[in-house]
């Protein structure tokens, strides 16, 4: 029992470094938008969401080009339908009880923000069911489809950078490494946002270690650990940004970076994905992206209606726990 509780001890403290990072890398990575004169929408769906994805879709790039046998690939494409998953649930839910926790409201710039988000969603919905499609039906082709996945998100990547911006400019706090600093040097703002970001993913590789150890000595399944605990560490530093820029009062950096994250996981590790395994799905990952197309399509409503609040954010966590019974269920 010692030797658990030091795993969980471990456990948590990983998670207690991953938040850490996450607090000069979200500093870090603001400034980097300033000083690239990039909007702070932008800043959370493309410059921080390409920082804290990146790690994965690297993962998912290794799992599916050098495994040695079906089953590691598998895991890689099991990865590519179980980030968006716990994005579309888990982190707009985090995002909503910390609202709620923190007695603050749901009000971004302005209805020009929830309609740009609402675009963001229409644009995931596009690119998902495309790729819940291609994994029904096998035909000699496919792997040429990954260039379509790629160069969905390189046009996505452009519109939000060339994007106008909307709403006034997020106050920045002093660069932590540079605190005296009214306007500090690129070079120390790339350097903490580098170093906070290579901080992460030893982090977070190492929280998922702990639950690959931890999990088989609890009497955890290996399908369970790969099905619901694997994913939300993954993603759990999107989730760390998310808290922390909802803490500071930054809700439009925090929506965006889980919508930015959202199509880098539609997009770049379903394009390794295809290339380098037949993209067939199974029924699980099938429920599992029934459920994400479920959340998306009711985040795409509230978002484009305008209705969106912290109750309903929260509440799409109950969308995760469906998917956990219908599992459980089938298996």
């Amino acid at each position: 029992m010692s030797a658990h509780l030091l795993e969980i001890a471990f456990l948590l403290a990983s998670a207690a470094a991953i938040y850490f990072a996450c607090e000069f890398f979200v500093n870090g990575v603001e400034w980097l938008g300033r000083r690239l004169s990039v909007g702070s929408t932008a800043t959370g769906t493309i410059l921080a969401a390409i920082g804290t994805a990146l790690p994965e879709s690297v993962v998912t790039f290794v799992a599916v080009a050098f495994a040695h046998d079906d089953a590691q690939r598998q895991l890689g494409v099991g990865a590519a339908l179980g980030g968006p998953l716990v994005l579309a649930t888990i982190a707009y839910a985090v995002v909503g009880a910390t609202l709620l926790l923190a007695d603050k409201r749901l009000k971004p710039a302005g209805v020009q923000d929830f309609r740009r988000l609402s675009r963001d969603q229409a644009w995931f919905l596009a690119i998902f069911v495309i790729k819940l499609a291609i994994g029904v039906v096998a035909f000699a082709w496919k792997p040429w489809l990954g260039l379509f996945f790629l160069g969905a998100y390189a046009l996505y990547f452009w519109r939000e950078i060339t994007g106008e911006e909307t709403g006034e400019e997020e106050k920045l706090d002093p660069l932590l490494i540079a605190r005296k600093h009214a306007s500090p040097p690129l070079s120390l703002i790339a350097l903490q946002t580098g170093a906070a970001l290579v901080a992460i993913f030893l982090a977070s590789s190492f929280f998922v270690h702990q639950l690959d150890v931890l999990a088989p000595a609890l009497g955890v399944a290996p399908q369970v650990l790969a099905l619901f605990l694997s994913p939300i560490a993954t993603e759990l530093p999107e989730t760390m940004n998310a808290i922390i820029w909802v803490r500071q009062g930054k809700l439009r950096l925090a929506l965006a970076n889980i919508s930015g994250a959202m199509m880098i996981q539609a997009t770049v590790p379903t394009a390794f994905g295809v290339i380098f395994t037949p993209w067939m799905l199974d029924r699980t990952l099938l429920v599992a992206g029934g459920v994400t197309l479920a959340a998306v399509i009711a985040l795409w409503a509230a978002f484009s209606g305008g209705w969106v609040n912290r109750w309903f954010l929260t509440g799409v966590a109950a969308l995760y726990a469906i998917f956990v019974l219908i599992v459980v269920g089938l298996h």
